[in-house]
């Protein structure tokens, strides 16, 4: 997908030790995988992404390697929504060749290391990157009459309120926002985030969380006013409230509060055990006589934070690009956080928040906010939906097939933003 920071330090630390290393950037296809693994006699395939439906589209990648009888091949896998128990068992059981599990770079690093040793010597080990690893979770059990599937789940899940207060939005239909302080919104910087994740720093010398933080914050202030100074980060927002009714699992979009027409709808995965959740759930029902409203936002850092970045890349600074890119990353997160922040109070139930920013990262707020491509909204098609609804092209964002239905620029992201107080981060599977 279009999150390459994982890939690029994969990139870096093999090419530091001696491998050849062939980038072929975001949103390849597997033909191009195929096609230039094939005209430079590769070794290995790596694949790395961030979203929930990477990983369904990594396993048909395998099942084409597969039909290409190109099992030969080593392939490795890596990215925040991957388990090893999933590619060490699910992976395994669907390639015919060797696949392994990247928790980082350095694992990666061993992974080669060790097929090059096999390589040079001949010594064949054929339960390397074959034999099922992970955990040993008990096996699921068969559905019975007694599990609901299908027709047979319920229209709503019955745990969740259907008489909880309806906000009444400040304005209908969209707004575009610029010129936002960057400071203001650094206030919203989720520092592990940045500092552990993207920028890979860890505590030294015994460090508690706090003496560590202290240490990088430096830093961050040298990156944000560098970034700053230069013109890279550029933050504008488009979002606005909207009349919706939950139709089983559809959330409706409607044109008016009268519902007169339906604008568009968003289609959602249901839990099929108890407690049965949907996010259409969060909304009054649309068979019922009031109408409900839902909040959406598309934010962007712009593209020239991307385009510094690649720059950095490009010409081999890899600290300064680590350091750049992570700071976009957790920038546009700390925007979505921020306006966010924005719209509970304009909607008038911010005095529901928690004491702290940590609090906000642990959804202390009332209600939730549920970005597409992760488990409970996986179908990353309703970004395009999204952007058309909020005519998101006034901010210059490009979405659809050409784009593999996820946002450019690079550091953007959406949400659907419920008022609910049930509304909290779930998976449905």
């Amino acid at each position: 997908d279009v999150h390459d920071i994982g890939k690029n330090l994969v990139d870096i630390i093999l090419t530091n030790n001696g491998y050849e290393v062939h980038n072929l950037g975001i949103k390849v296809s597997i033909a191009e995988m195929i096609d230039r693994a094939l005209s430079v006699e590769a070794h290995a395939i790596g694949m790395s992404g961030l979203l929930v439906k990477s990983t369904l589209i990594m396993r048909d990648n395998l099942e084409e390697l597969n039909s290409r009888d190109l099992h030969h091949l080593p392939v490795l896998l890596g990215g925040a929504a991957l388990t090893r128990t999933y590619v060490e068992r699910d992976m395994r059981e669907t390639y015919q060749g060797r696949v392994f599990y990247g928790k980082d770079a350095f694992e990666g690093l061993a992974v080669m290391d060790r097929l090059g040793e096999l390589r040079r010597t001949g010594v064949d080990d054929p339960d390397f990157g074959r034999r099922p690893g992970g955990r040993d979770l008990p096996r699921r059990p068969r559905r019975d009459s007694s599990t609901p599937t299908g027709e047979d789940l319920p229209g709503r899940a019955p745990s969740v309120q259907a008489d909880n207060p309806v906000f009444e939005p400040p304005f209908t239909g969209s707004r575009v926002v610029k010129g936002m302080p960057v400071a203001d919104i650094a206030e919203y910087v989720n520092e592990t985030a940045l500092f552990r994740n993207q920028w890979q720093f860890r505590p030294v010398d015994g460090e508690d969380d706090a003496a560590f933080k202290e240490r990088i914050r430096p830093t961050m202030r040298e990156q944000l006013a560098s970034a700053t100074s230069q013109g890279l980060l550029l933050p504008q927002v488009v979002y606005g409230y909207f009349p919706v009714n939950g139709s089983g699992d559809d959330l409706v979009v409607w044109d008016s509060s009268d519902r007169n027409a339906e604008v568009c709808r968003f289609r959602y995965p249901r839990q099929p055990k108890d407690p049965y959740l949907c996010i259409a759930d969060f909304f009054r029902p649309a068979d019922g006589d009031e109408v409900d409203y839902a909040a959406f936002h598309i934010v962007t850092m712009g593209a020239e934070v991307s385009k510094a970045a690649a720059k950095l890349f490009a010409d081999n600074r890899y600290q300064d690009y680590l350091l750049l890119h992570g700071l976009g990353v957790e920038m546009a997160e700390a925007l979505a956080e921020y306006w966010h922040h924005r719209i509970r109070t304009e909607w008038g139930f911010v005095e529901e928040d928690g004491p702290n920013l940590i609090g906000l990262f642990r959804q202390q707020y009332r209600g939730g906010r549920y970005s597409w491509g992760y488990p409970a909204c996986p179908d990353l098609e309703d970004n395009l939906t999204v952007a058309q609804l909020l005519e998101a092209d006034r901010i210059g964002i490009q979405v659809g097939e050409e784009t593999s239905f996820q946002y450019q620029p690079e550091q953007t992201t959406s949400a659907l933003i419920c008022h609910h107080p049930q509304a909290k981060y779930f998976v449905a599977r």
